[in-house]
């Protein structure tokens, strides 16, 4: 006997990723045009000084090449992490860093043309980037702090563009987090 499942419904509460009845539900995106869509993300991870002089000479490779290969391979299975998210075609993703005082920012970027965005692919990019340095360097010092995984900009789709308060360019965008 088939089981047959009710037909979703946006909760009383907005929420899309929920029906009517509370169960979690996939939002379909089935009449959704495929369109450009881009996502920017960042993660703040903190180190001791001690770390920072060894990154040049881990013993284990370059920290930095090994997470951007890492958060590519995860945005690629994001769908597989998170329960509701759509598998998407993946157009490009990167990771970047930027040494600071501190430590380092990571950043990623990944692009499709598809009917629904990409912002869980950057977060979960920069996400596994973030813990592979750790994982890279933890020999060193466990107290590294992986800090502010977040959303920096999106364009694209429904609900047009969104960048951060104080990310580059977001006085102008007319939308502000």
């Amino acid at each position: 006997m088939a089981m047959r499942s009710k037909p979703v419904r946006k909760s009383a509460s907005g929420l899309s990723h929920y029906d009517a009845s509370g169960r979690a539900t996939m939002v379909d995106v089935s009449a959704k045009l495929p369109s450009a869509r881009t996502a920017e993300a960042s993660a703040r991870i903190v180190m001791s000084a001690k770390v920072m002089a060894a990154l040049p000479h881990n013993p284990k490779g370059d920290p930095f090449e090994v997470a951007r290969v890492a958060g590519i391979q995860a945005a690629k299975r994001t769908a597989e992490l998170i329960p509701m998210c759509h598998p998407v075609a993946l157009s490009f993703v990167d990771i970047s860093y930027a040494l600071c005082e501190d430590g380092v920012t990571l950043r990623s970027e990944a692009r499709t043309t598809a009917g629904t965005g990409v912002e869980m692919e950057a977060l979960t990019a920069v996400s596994v980037a973030a813990l592979t340095v750790y994982d890279m360097c933890k020999a060193l010092d466990k107290g590294i702090e992986i800090r502010s995984i977040q959303l920096e900009r999106k364009s694209g789709g429904k609900s047009g563009d969104y960048r951060r308060r104080g990310h580059p360019g977001a006085e102008s965008s007319g939308r502000e987090g």
